[in-house]
Order: structure tokens, then C-alpha cells, then sequence
């Protein structure tokens, strides 16, 4: 059923893409429905194997001549009796306090999937893209959160632009559109330990519509939330559409604590938002405290769209607190916007008498939203210590 679910889903969106620009076929959009449509562009792949992606320069470490040297054949060792060509560098090894660059690519085109698995603390690692050569990254956001893992502790998603497999494998399928150049930086904020990283970037070089947006995404965390409210998304100005929202929530308080809405004020909206949704769990497409009936325990879910992915129980020893994370994308349904867009949800429980409970939640989000560049500077991202999850 699921299979067929996700077949169905992918033939609409290959409809719509096809039905509006049915001669203009670039290769960028590509969904089941147009596989078979023959494109000019040029399909390339980024990873330690090859930094620059470049045609026929791939596997090229030799483990004989660079041995020894930093992320050049640091699988020297194990390729010693087979040579160049045989998984020689495979990954790399980012340092406390250092930034590396893992793609620095020429467009136009578009990166169209990142597969990665990180070690060490997910919410140490930031990950951050620039387009066409702009200062501020117009993603930023530790890897974990961005991958909807921001408790740093493993739980399968399942959806259609992001999958989490096991042990860390980390997928994005977000498209990223760029005209000019794409550059993607992992900082190791931890200063204690080293970090290693596997990764692959696979990207399309081929002509970008001039009504494509740039891919964004930006982290924020209220730990405790203030007057039971939460910013997941504020000073966004342009013309654009939010296409997601994921959101990682420590409860400090018994009882259910999903009764919040969320709301979206968009071009002008001051005090009343025009869009309002009804609760938490419904904006995440679920109902009724998340509660499987039977079993009278939450119950996780994971589908193409929305999921309540992980659910995090407390133990009776170290781990006190009920943590959850939760994600909607908004692929059929984008919220749009021509000048600006601000992103709020309340942090609602209830008290024993049903009434609402203000609550002082430890609440994470990363928002997901398209627009025209230029865009307005991020917030600055919280300290180390205040992106730990503890």
C-alpha cells in the first residue's frame, strides 16, 4: 500500500511539472513520470573519492604516494596490496574547530541529493550552503536537526526529501538550485574530538527558469520556550514558498503537551495570522495526542509527507524527560508568500481540569522555504552549549 502511495504521489508531481513547462525539460526535475525524457544535462557526484566532482577524476588517491597525507589515502593502509582505484579515500576527518569545504561547485544547476554519515555529536557538526558566491549561508543548521535527529540519538524517517537509515545515513533529496556556484561547508564545533564523515553529493549541471528559488533552511531552539510561543520562522523577506517544518520537543512537564497551533503571518500580517492550524499533532497530521488506542502509548509513524518519527521514553534512570521529533512537508501544499513570512507555534498543554497549560518546553525546529535571493541574515546560531542536547 505504501508503495503505491508513493507511486501515485511521485506520477501527480510529474503531471504538474510536465503540465507547466512540457518543452522546457532540463533534467532537474526528475520523477517517475518523466524518466524516460531525455535531457542535455551533465549528472556529476562529489565525495572524498573525488572533491571536485570533475569528469574522469574520480578514484585517484594513490595509497602508496600520498600515504600519510590528511584526507588524500586515509584507507592507504587497507588499499596497500590492491593500489590506486580500490576505496582509498573514502571519507574524511574534520578537526575540532575546523571548516571544511566538501563541495565547490560551477553552475548552473542544481544539487539534487546529499547522502551522509557523520560521527560524533550530530548537533556539534553545522552544516551551511552558499549560492553564487553570497557571504551569509542561506542553510545553517547542525546536521542532525537538519536530518530530523536534533536528540542526537538515531530514529528511522521515512519520507520523500529526507530518509534516515541505518546506523547514520543521513539523505537529503531537497532540490538546491544555483546559477553561478554551490559551496557547502561542515564545521566540527566540538573541541574535544575529531570528526570522520562520509559523504556524496550528486548534483545536475544544466540551465536553472528564471522562476526557480533558492533552497533554505534555518535552525532555531527555545530551551525553555518564552511565554509558551515559539519562532520557528521570522524576518523572511522576498517572494517565496515554505515547503516544511521539522520540530524536535522536550517535554518539562507531565500530561499531553501537543495543543498548540501554529501559525503562519504572511505579506503584511501583524496581530492575526492567515493561516492558523488546530494543534500540534494535527499539524503533523496526526490526531488525538499521537495515541495508539491499544496500546495507550504514543505511536510512532513515518510517511511521504508527515510523521511523528521518534519518540524518546524516559528510562527511570538518565534519560527523565519525554522527547519527540516530528516533520510536515509542505510538497503538494507550499505556503506562499510574495514579501515576507513569519512562523510561529504555541507551546500548549493541559491542566487537570482541561484547561490549557502554558508550558516551558525545550522546543527545536529547522524551516524548509524557497524564495528569491537576496535573503535576510539569519539569527546568529545558538553556542555549543546551547545546541547540546542534555
Amino acid at each position: 500500500m505504501k508503495r503505491l502511495y508513493f507511486l501515485a504521489a511521485s506520477l501527480l508531481l510529474a503531471f504538474f511539472s510536465y503540465a507547466q513547462h512540457p518543452d522546457k525539460f532540463s533534467g532537474l526535475d526528475v520523477n517517475i513520470g518523466n524518466l524516460s525524457r531525455l535531457s542535455d544535462a551533465k549528472t556529476r557526484s562529489i565525495s572524498p573519492e573525488n572533491f571536485t566532482g570533475e569528469k574522469g577524476k574520480g578514484g585517484m588517491a594513490d595509497p602508496v604516494k600520498n600515504k600519510g597525507q590528511r584526507n588524500i589515502a586515509n584507507a592507504a593502509l587497507q588499499s596497500r596490496d590492491l593500489g590506486i582505484g580500490w576505496k582509498v579515500n573514502p571519507f574524511i576527518t574534520i578537526e575540532p574547530g575546523e571548516t571544511f569545504t566538501i563541495a565547490d561547485i560551477d553552475g548552473p544547476g542544481a544539487i539534487q541529493h546529499i547522502w551522509m554519515t557523520p560521527t560524533g555529536n550530530w548537533q556539534f557538526t553545522i552544516m551551511r550552503v552558499y549560492y553564487d558566491g553570497e557571504k551569509d549561508p542561506s542553510v545553517e543548521s547542525p546536521i542532525g536537526a537538519f536530518f530530523g535527529m536534533a536528540w542526537n540519538e538515531f530514529a528511522p524517517l521515512n519520507s520523500i526529501p529526507v530518509t534516515v537509515n541505518p546506523g547514520s545515513a543521513f539523505n537529503s533529496y531537497w532540490k538546491m538550485p544555483f546559477r553561478k556556484k554551490c559551496r557547502i561547508t561542515i564545521e566540527n564545533i566540538n573541541d574535544a574530538e575529531p570528526m570522520n564523515l562520509y559523504y556524496q553529493i550528486d548534483y545536475a549541471l544544466s540551465t536553472v527558469g528564471e522562476d526557480e528559488g533558492y533552497f533554505h533552511a534555518q535552525y532555531r531552539r527555545s530551551s525553555p520556550t518564552t511565554k509558551s510561543s515559539h519562532v520557528i520562522l521570522d524576518g523572511i523577506k522576498g517572494k517565496g514558498h515554505y515547503v516544511g517544518t521539522y520540530m524536535a520537543v522536550g517535554v518539562n512537564n507531565t500530561g499531553w503537551w501537543g495543543e498548540g497551533e501554529i501559525k503562519f503571518f504572511m505579506d503584511g500580517d501583524k496581530d492575526f495570522a492567515t493561516i492558523v492550524g488546530t494543534g500540534t499533532e494535527d499539524y503533523f497530521l496526526g490526531s488525538y495526542n499521537y495515541e495508539n488506542k491499544k496500546t495507550r502509548q504514543y505511536q510512532e509513524y513515518s510517511t511521504p509527507y508527515a510523521g511523528l518519527h521518534q519518540v524518546i521514553r524516559p528510562d527511570g534512570v538518565y534519560f527523565s524527560q519525554q522527547r519527540f521529533g516530528m516533520y510536515r512537508w509542505h510538497i503538494l501544499d507550499p505556503i506562499r508568500f510574495e514579501k515576507d513570512l513569519k512562523v510561529t507555534i504555541q507551546d500548549l498543554g493541559w491542566r487537570h481540569n482541561h484547561r490549557y497549560l502554558p508550558q516551558k518546553s525545550d522546543i527545536i525546529t529547522v524551516a524548509y522555504w524557497y524564495q528569491r535571493e537576496p535573503h535576510a541574515k539569519f539569527p546568529k546560531l545558538p553556542s555549543k552549549d546551547e545546541l547540546e542536547a542534555i
